[in-house]
């Protein structure tokens, strides 16, 4: 599908092709609600989603919940790629109706929209430990969707895609909160959804990101040039909205919430309900993997093994790009296999193992560990799966092997990636320890190293830009050493390609589609959202613009911006080498 851009005579013509959407009244035709009017709506629910106070909600798969508009919208940016994939023209995301409806008003929309939207509840499992202290009312029936609202589902293009409001306002599972998300995360989670995409890393994508002129909310921030651990003082902060699309959001605490109910009978229809979520899943996210024909205790236990093949490749590509979630819970976790909640995320830059944006995440949520906590991850959704196939034993032992495999299949999925990013056919144990040793003696920056590698330097000069520290002559000299082993294990991989003339330039450019020069970086993304706290959004858009096309050899004066070291000004700032919470 071709979209047009907005100039008049490309205007008249997007109006004469049906398939370039101009209008909110032509993406309405496009609704269907599949969760709404397939699950079970909470029995206690308001008819008017009048719902806003923190509650308990002991059944049901979702609570019909009307957004809370933010006051006095302004647009800031929208996703351009993901525009052009639904077929939405650029013009829509600044049209008046349009933009009432994604910053949270939904009175007066064209039919069949509809006026409500809808929240879910689920639980909280830590690296493999259910909690429930979280919930306010230390049950689970209280956490979920404090603060995120889905407004749409819609088939575009043959395929679903649910719409939700990030910062929507409060729900039943807002445990007191205000529902809202301030305009420094919302830039965040927008800018990092389409850079994840454009890295190739399956994720939640961005629609579009809305501020309020005159709304605000306290929250707690650094103060500038602050290296505290924990935010020092409370600052007015203006309210955003971010969309944020997806299949589905079904996350596995939310599969593991009715796995609960189930195991311990808390209601009569637990593990119909379980049954049900489960089954929503596969026809979401796993149609064209599972055959609906398929009796149910075969479908769980291919949906275990699919979603095992897609968890274990997404974190891979996320170590690939050097991205650490950095609060890997199982409600962070998406049940479909992609990147989901951009919180106190981060992208390496000085490499660390256990590199950790999140100061309260812990080391067991750092860059290293990221797939030992997937693992975590992944017990708990075959956890949740086992009670449907209590009266089928085979089929529960057939799961029980899924998991047990799960190490196996990571490490895997983890040598690939590091043998394509080193432009091996195969991983080699002992030239990637001398690597990492190295990286870590000379204290590189993840993305430029990797990147220049790509180039196949003949000596260590051109890595050096890489360098956050220069390297004594010893440190040169096993640079050297590793370097010439490496062309070695490169050439014996492929000794025809080898001897082709144009072998450099063919293998370096393999690298550099697996090697990204630019990566989010935070100091990037501060100096972005606090132009933009002064109503400056050039910085939102050019980021967007160079992130969205992280391969490319982009101008000169790109690179000498954007590829580059973390200044020193920046070193352990708050808010910017770590923080406490992204709101």
């Amino acid at each position: 599908m071709t979209k047009h851009s907005t100039t008049s005579a490309d205007k008249v013509s997007s109006e004469n092709d049906p398939g370039v959407i101009l209008t909110l009244e032509e993406l309405a035709e496009m609704a269907s609600y599949s969760l709404m009017d397939t699950l079970n709506s909470d029995p206690a629910a308001t008819q008017d989603g009048t719902d806003h106070a923190p509650r308990q909600v002991f059944s049901g798969h979702y609570v019909p919940v009307n957004p809370t508009p933010i006051q006095q919208p302004e647009y800031i940016a929208h996703g351009k790629a993901l525009f052009d994939e639904l077929g939405l023209d650029d013009d829509l995301a600044k049209s008046e109706p349009f933009m009432r409806m994604f910053s949270g008003d939904l009175s007066d929309l064209p039919a069949p929209l509809r006026p409500l939207g809808w929240a879910t509840g689920y639980a909280l499992s830590i690296y493999g430990q259910e909690y429930y202290q979280q919930c306010p009312f230390q049950t689970g029936n209280g956490y979920g969707d404090g603060r995120a609202i889905s407004i749409l589902e819609a088939e575009i293009n043959g395929k679903r895609w649910e719409m939700q409001l990030k910062g929507g306002g409060r729900t039943p599972y807002c445990r007191g909160a205000d529902g809202r998300a301030v305009l420094r995360s919302s830039v965040r989670e927008f800018l990092a959804q389409e850079h994840m995409h454009a890295l190739g890393v399956p994720t939640s994508r961005s629609l579009s990101l809305y501020v309020s002129r005159t709304e605000t909310v306290k929250r707690p921030w650094y103060s500038e040039g602050s290296q505290s651990q924990d935010p020092d003082r409370l600052i007015d902060e203006a309210v955003a909205i971010t969309t944020r699309v997806a299949p589905s959001f079904i996350r596995v605490g939310q599969i593991e919430l009715f796995a609960r109910r189930a195991r311990k009978k808390e209601h009569p229809g637990a593990m119909k309900e379980l049954e049900k979520i489960v089954l929503h899943l596969i026809d979401r996210e796993y149609a064209q993997d599972i055959d609906p024909a398929l009796e149910l205790s075969e479908k769980v236990v291919l949906l275990a093994q699919e979603f095992r093949s897609r968890l274990t490749s997404l974190v891979a590509n996320w170590i690939r790009v050097g991205y650490c979630q950095g609060n890997f819970n199982s409600d962070n976790c998406a049940a479909g296999g992609f990147t989901l909640d951009y919180g106190p995320f981060g992208f390496i830059e000085q490499f660390d193992p256990y590199f950790q944006p999140w100061t309260g995440g812990g080391q067991h949520f750092a860059f290293w560990n990221q797939p030992v906590a997937a693992q975590r991850n992944f017990e708990m959704f075959c956890r949740s799966l086992q009670p449907l196939l209590a009266s089928h034993p085979a089929a529960s032992q057939k799961l029980e092997q899924v998991l047990q495999e799960f190490p196996a299949v990571m490490q895997t999925a983890l040598e690939q990636m590091w043998a394509a990013k080193l432009g091996l056919t195969e991983f080699d144990a002992d030239l990637f320890s001398e690597l990492v040793n190295l990286m870590m003696q000379t204290s590189v920056d993840y993305t430029i190293f990797f990147r220049e590698l790509s180039s196949l330097p003949d000596n260590i000069e051109a890595l050096e830009k890489s360098f956050y520290h220069p390297a004594d002559d010893d440190l040169k000299q096993s640079w050297g050493n590793w370097l010439i082993q490496w062309k070695s294990q490169i050439s014996q991989s492929d000794p025809a390609r080898f001897q082709q003339p144009d072998w450099r330039e063919e293998t370096a450019g393999q690298l550099k589609q697996v090697n990204p020069k630019y990566s989010l970086r935070e100091w990037l993304l501060a100096s972005a959202y606090q132009q933009a706290a002064e109503g400056d959004y050039d910085e939102i858009r050019t980021l967007q613009d160079v992130m969205t096309q992280p391969y490319a050899e982009q101008s000169q004066a790109v690179q000498e911006k954007y590829f580059r070291l973390k200044p020193n000004l920046f070193s352990n700032l708050g808010g910017v080498s770590h923080m406490s919470c992204s709101s």
